[in-house]
């Protein structure tokens, strides 16, 4: 989804009714990619609370209106590794049935065992591996956004993103994370 400029230079201006727009517009992308890279509802909730928040508090400092979008993702990304660095289980481990109990969250994937077990496979990627694959798969960014969000180089990016895809293909296709689902 595209955020109308004119709204973010209306929202910079100070109009809250604007913001709001601007919140209404990108809460669920918020969410879900704090969710893919905390692993847990409340975690997520509150990371994208932080978001907004800090986001309301410096928009005006805000350059660029058409580059809202992945401004907020930079905060957001800032709070979930600022959230992980709190939380050092998280790092490694994954609430599972927070997941489980959210069906929109992976909309690609309609069998809830196949959530299951790629959802535990996620659980051995990095904070900063899960954001990436939660930008390109679930948001959809190009690797130059994401390289801008992340503040990496492009090359890095994209190889990452390979490395992730294929760790988690290997995974998923050895079976290793399906035994700890069974417990």
């Amino acid at each position: 989804m595209t955020i109308d400029v004119r709204i973010v230079e209306e929202a910079r201006s100070g109009d809250s009714d604007a913001f709001t727009q601007l919140y209404e517009q990108v809460y669920t992308d918020l969410y879900k990619t704090a969710l893919f890279v905390l692993g847990s509802r409340t975690d997520a909730e509150d990371a994208v609370s932080e978001t907004f928040l800090e986001a309301f508090r410096g928009i005006r400092r805000l350059k660029e209106p058409s580059a809202f979008k992945a401004w907020i993702f930079k905060i957001l990304h800032a709070r979930c590794n600022r959230r992980i660095a709190l939380n050092y289980k998280l790092r490694n481990q994954m609430n599972l049935e927070d997941f489980a109990l959210t069906d929109d969250t992976l909309t690609y994937s309609q069998d809830s065992d196949d959530k299951l077990v790629l959802l535990s496979a996620l659980g051995g990627l990095s904070c900063n591996e899960r954001t990436i694959v939660a930008l390109s798969v679930i948001q959809g960014y190009k690797i130059r956004e994401i390289a801008e969000i992340m503040k990496m180089p492009q090359g890095t990016v994209s190889s990452k993103l390979h490395r992730c895809l294929e760790k988690l293909k290997k995974s998923i296709e050895r079976g290793e994370y399906i035994e700890s689902l069974k417990r």
